[in-house]
């Protein structure tokens, strides 16, 4: 057999407070994504891929499949490969670069050269693996990661649930909390606009929704209830426990809020385990999805990039490259603790994929509004019960539209990402009213934000008659005089206790450039598409 190689990236260590429980039973098969290299069949074809600014050119899904493919010549070598170590290549998603490999684990181990093991953790059980997965050399020009042999939780969900001893009152005595139709009118969303040639797609790890509870919910609101797609990615599935505080939260807070702030649009729900394996397979479904065709994804769950592997990394930031070229805008929650971003080695750290280059990353404010108006609005950083995540990447180098911050961080000058982008409603004591198992309750986190902007997008899809894409180049290169936000100027998401980082006029590493004003930014994107050729 060949001489076998180390995949750069792919490391993995066992989790703090987990104990290896036994051996991994030999006999059992599972599942591997193989994440392969791709062709082009038109290299100038290309140019979008590798365009990382604010494009009016987008692939089709079939101008997209015809020019990135998995080449016939190496699958043939992936196949040889299979077939020595007694593997099944179950799916092939050419346009993706993905190949599902199904085996025992005593033959996946033998075939990527890892020990698998079964792991306790005080939450949960898991299979692991320490150290690097290992490929034989001659794939390794074409093999590019290997997930799912560990099958660990990857992410959280980003939403804080306000307890009933936190209810506090606006100066007018009445309830802090809001509906997601008063946060749009208080920040300026398009209204009145029938969404119905628009599909939001959502991505879940976990937990489930009733119907019931979205027909009653609607039906409060006034608001057409939302046309629900479920899709199934490996298995997960609609789950719901009636558990607010769980991932059913997510779930309802995901969905209630952007079908509320875009009527009919299409909801496509992305049910997938919780795994980097199962992250990565429901964001590739989503953006390739040529049946549901959602123009904007929210992803609401994430972790700290140090619990990230390299190799998922780079697999789903390639993902999200591509969701750019097809014209899909990917909204992320950039977390909910801080400057620490839930890492307690005193350090700062910030979430992905909320700090992938290619996505907006969303952090959180706290938002107060008397009679239809923003009162005050500041950085969300309730010390017990969560601040917004936010800082500076250590793994994504700074975008080209994102180095002439007039800032002066040291990350920025040391051209790191800088996180979130933009910011929105999600402290908790100025939530949004959320119903879950049949009974209300008040939702924060920047959890909220991401299906928020979500529906934002469907509505400026709708107005302008084409998807708006890959946004975030556009808000950096904003003038004074079509800015399309609000600037946050006070308060910091400090969780480490060493002053990082305060809020500041322009960007900063709590809310980004600020939140947003929905009807500036459609302004401003219809003079920049009308003074300009369009081409799709």
């Amino acid at each position: 057999m060949d001489k076998h190689v180390q995949i750069i990236g792919s490391e993995r260590k066992i989790l703090p407070n987990a104990r290896r429980a036994s051996e991994a039973n030999l006999n059992d098969e599972i599942s591997v994504l193989v994440i392969v290299r791709r062709h082009s069949k038109d290299k100038d074809s290309s140019a979008i891929l590798n365009d990382c600014q604010f494009s009016k050119i987008h692939y089709t899904h079939e101008m997209f499949e015809k020019n990135f493919f998995i080449h016939p010549d190496d699958l043939k070598i992936l196949e040889d490969f299979a077939d020595e170590y007694g593997l099944k290549i179950n799916e092939t998603i050419s346009s993706s670069g993905i190949v599902s490999l199904t085996g025992s684990i005593e033959n996946l181990s033998r075939a990527f050269q890892v020990e698998m093991a079964d792991y306790e953790h005080p939450h949960f059980h898991y299979r692991g693996r320490n150290g690097y997965v290992h490929i034989p050399q001659k794939l390794s020009h074409i093999i590019h990661a290997v997930l799912g042999l560990d099958n660990r939780p990857q992410t959280k969900a980003h939403f804080r649930l306000m307890q009933n001893g936190d209810i506090r009152m606006r100066k007018n005595g009445q309830p802090s909390s809001f509906t997601p139709l008063e946060i749009a009118k208080l920040y300026n969303f398009p209204q009145d606009i029938d969404c119905s040639e628009q599909c939001i797609g959502i991505i879940e790890l976990g937990g489930g929704y009733l119907k019931d509870d979205i027909d009653q919910y609607f039906s409060r609101l006034g608001v057409p209830a939302p046309e629900i797609v479920d899709i199934e990615v490996d298995g997960a599935k609609n789950s719901p426990t009636g558990d607010a505080n769980g991932p059913d939260g997510e779930v309802a807070l995901d969905i209630e809020i952007a079908a509320a702030v875009a009527p009919n649009a299409k909801i496509a729900v992305y049910f997938a385990p919780n795994s980097d394996a199962g992250f990565l397979k429901a964001i590739t479904t989503a953006i390739h999805d040529k049946v549901n065709k959602p123009s904007v994804i929210s992803i609401s769950w994430g972790a700290p990039e140090k619990s990230w592997t390299k190799q998922a990394m780079d697999a789903m930031n390639k993902a999200f490259k591509d969701a750019a070229a097809l014209g899909i805008t990917i909204l992320c929650a950039s977390g909910d603790n801080g400057s620490s971003d839930g890492v307690d080695d005193g350090t700062v750290h910030v979430d992905f994929p909320a700090s992938s280059p290619f996505v907006i990353g969303c952090g959180g404010t706290r938002l107060e509004g008397i009679n239809g108006s923003i009162a005050r609005e500041i950085v969300w950083n309730e010390v017990n019960n969560g601040s917004t995540g936010g800082g500076f990447s250590s793994y994504f180098m700074s975008p080209e539209w994102q180095k002439n911050l007039q800032n002066s961080q040291e990350e920025i000058q040391n051209e790191r990402r800088g996180v979130p982008d933009v910011a929105g409603n999600a402290d908790p004591l100025t939530g949004y009213k959320i119903l879950v198992g049949g009974q209300e309750y008040v939702f924060g986190g920047t959890s909220a934000v991401a299906p928020l902007y979500a529906g934002l997008v469907a509505n400026l899809n709708q107005q302008l008659g084409r998807p708006i894409g890959f946004i975030t180049p556009f808000f950096y290169q904003m003038t004074s005089s079509n800015n399309s936000f609000r600037d946050i100027t006070d308060g910091n998401n400090d969780t480490v206790g060493n002053g990082s980082y305060a809020a500041t006029v322009g960007w900063d590493p709590c809310t980004g450039l600020g939140s947003i004003d929905g009807l500036k930014l459609l302004n401003a994107l219809s003079a920049y598409f009308s003074s300009n050729l369009i081409v799709q």
